[in-house]
């Protein structure tokens, strides 16, 4: 909370330690490092072979993940911390090679990290939405602020998406999921 970012609760991380676990994701991409605590709930339920990349592009964020991870003991190689703008690195990553990819980041650019999740998913890949009910406001419709806006327009996207499978899990401020089908 002090760098301005919120981690997810308990219940939120349960259950992407739970998608991971149950997809056996060995190849995660985590748009929005923050100080790392959605990592460490991915790789614990990712085989111990699986290695999980993270976008942030604030240098402080980044700092504090490394410290998370090095004090849960997390061994080197199976976390890439990668700093920068998403809408830069996400491009540089390889189409259909990951089985997961979590979404965590300024919510205004939910937009742009959908198309590029989407590449990257592979056949049976986990699309993940941290924050879809954002605050309760997403089921308001006289709240129109443009972060709202854009989480509700991600909402809509994924649900009319043909090549997804979606579902909205009401844990912790709401888990957008879905499968990309074969």
């Amino acid at each position: 909370m002090e760098l301005g970012c919120s981690p997810v609760d308990p219940g939120t991380g349960a259950a992407l330690r739970l998608l991971a676990a149950a997809s056996a994701a060995r190849a995660v991409v985590e748009v929005g490092t923050g100080s790392g605590v959605s990592t460490l709930w991915l790789l614990a339920g990712m085989p111990a072979d699986g290695v999980l990349t993270t976008i942030d592009s604030e240098p402080e964020h980044q700092r504090a993940a490394r410290e998370a991870l090095a004090d849960a003991g997390v061994r080197g190689g199976r976390v890439r911390v990668i700093g920068g703008r998403a809408q830069e690195v996400l491009p540089r990553l390889t189409d259909g090679a990951y089985d997961l990819v979590l979404l965590d980041a300024d919510r205004r650019d939910l937009d742009a990290h959908l198309d590029q999740a989407l590449r990257l998913l592979r056949p049976g890949g986990l699309l993940v939405v941290v924050g879809a009910l954002w605050r309760d406001k997403v089921a308001d419709p006289a709240q129109r602020d443009e972060t709202t806006t854009a989480v509700r327009q991600t909402g809509r996207r994924v649900r009319d998406d043909e090549r997804l499978l979606p579902a909205l899990l009401p844990v912790g401020d709401g888990l957008l999921v879905g499968v990309v089908r074969g």
